[in-house]
């Protein structure tokens, strides 16, 4: 058998046995290694191991894992939805826009979905109850709608396909995130208004509106959040890695000392989950080094990108294929182990055709979105269902109903790539040709 399919056998075997997704991509790297190359290669194991994780801009991931966590404890979710309720006001659909508005929000402060998924569902699934709306509505809305935290700026997935993607410039793809994160909260509200409206959910008479001054007041630290990171951005005042340091820096003046919901100890635990939680995604990132060298150094990746380049020569075919691939593997893993397992497979074919590696950063990004909240395994979802303390199963049916929402507007970014492109280009950053 040819170290090719030993490699990729391997792998997925651990997969199916069950194990953990950095411990199978190190298996099969291993196997790759031991059945394809001379012995000596067996020394590069560790070098290898290192060099995927000595990488500075990485050091982002952890900070705004950090971030994420703060924002979520420190009270942020609730002030931001008696804002966006003050601004709605009282209508069939109106909690709807609220959760919407809410995780597109959250989204530019974490850039991470669960964390959206749970600070938004433990403050609107009571409202969402109480106004008359289904729990499997509710659990499936807000987890759709905290899947756009993957690409709403600072998303950590875009950090990480900036890194593995060469010369891709991630201002450049933070910006070029924010409409297709905006249009895909739209196309959430579309089936939502629909069905809130048909069902006459949320009578207006039963729903109280805040006062739109003091809850603006209220919002205003949670609403400056991405204003001080994508402005420190644009205007140069710090890279992308320093953006997450001033961001956590940022986060904790807002949960100490305006919101004062954590302290000290607080900041303790928080950093303590942030620490987990970062260790297991640089352990996965680190032993995908190591699968990616293997199959570099072997051609692995070339001949399946050869293999899928013999079944089209048509690059919207492909593209196709491709964007069906990552769904299915957005439904069974999580963002970062799919970048680092399909994108060195996918790259031949970006540059084979001339794709904008920005815009297909894009589209990958939507389509993982999309697999967030899709079952069997569905992440976003299983945050929401717990909290709703529903079955996954009983919200099936409304998830597939924002699976088709969110598909249409992967599609209109797939066809008009100006969507994703127009901002970047503006703002003076290189993006290639369209």
């Amino acid at each position: 058998m040819s170290p090719d399919l030993l490699m990729i056998g391997s792998f997925l075997l651990a997969l199916l046995l069950g194990m953990p997704v950095a411990i199978a991509l190190g298996l099969g790297g291993l196997v790759g290694i031991v059945a394809g190359l001379p012995p000596a290669m067996l020394g590069t194991f560790g070098t290898n191991t290192y060099n995927s994780v000595a990488k500075y801009p990485l050091i982002a991931i952890p900070l705004f894992i950090l971030t994420g966590l703060i924002f979520e404890r420190a009270g942020v979710a609730a002030a931001l939805v008696r804002f966006a309720q003050s601004i709605i006001g009282p209508r069939h659909g109106g909690l709807t826009v609220v959760a919407v508005l809410v995780c597109l929000i959250m989204g530019g402060m974490s850039g991470s979905g669960p964390a959206d998924a749970a600070a938004v569902a433990m403050v609107m699934l009571p409202s969402m109850q109480k106004a008359g709306y289904p729990k499997p509505f509710s659990a499936s809305l807000i987890a759709a709608s905290s899947s756009t935290a993957i690409l709403i700026p600072p998303s950590i997935a875009l950090i990480l396909y900036s890194i593995v993607v060469p010369g891709v410039d991630l201002r450049a793809l933070f910006a070029a995130g924010i409409f297709p994160g905006i249009l895909a909260g739209v196309s959430l509200l579309a089936p939502a208004l629909y069905f809130a409206k048909k069902y006459r959910w949320e009578d207006p008479e039963a729903v109280e509106r805040p006062p739109f001054w003091p809850s603006l007041k209220a919002a205003l630290p949670a609403l400056f959040a991405p204003v001080i990171i994508l402005g420190g951005l644009r205007s140069g005042l710090f890279t992308p890695t320093e953006a997450a340091v001033v961001a956590v820096a940022y986060g904790v003046l807002v949960g100490c000392v305006l919101y004062r919901n954590l302290s000290l100890r607080n900041l303790w635990g928080l950093m303590t989950d942030a620490a987990v939680t970062s260790g297991v995604v640089m352990f996965i990132i680190a032993l995908a080094g190591i699968f990616a060298w293997a199959g570099t150094t072997l051609g692995t990746f070339q001949h399946l990108a050869d293999a899928l380049l013999s079944l089209s020569e048509n690059g919207w075919v492909l593209l196709g294929l491709v964007m069906v691939l990552v769904l299915i593997a957005g439904m069974l893993l999580d963002a970062i182990s799919i970048y680092l397992i399909l994108i060195p497979i996918v790259l031949p074919l970006m540059n084979h055709f001339g794709w904008n590696p920005i815009w297909f950063g894009i589209l990958l990004a939507m389509n993982i979105a999309i697999g967030q909240f899709t079952p069997p395994v569905a992440v976003n979802l299983m945050v929401t269902t717990r909290i709703a303390n529903i079955r996954l199963e009983h919200t099936i049916g409304w998830a597939m109903v924002f699976v088709a929402a969110m598909a249409v507007s992967l599609v209109l970014v797939m066809l008009v790539p100006g969507i994703a492109l127009w901002l970047p280009q503006k703002l003076g950053y290189v993006v290639g040709p369209w």
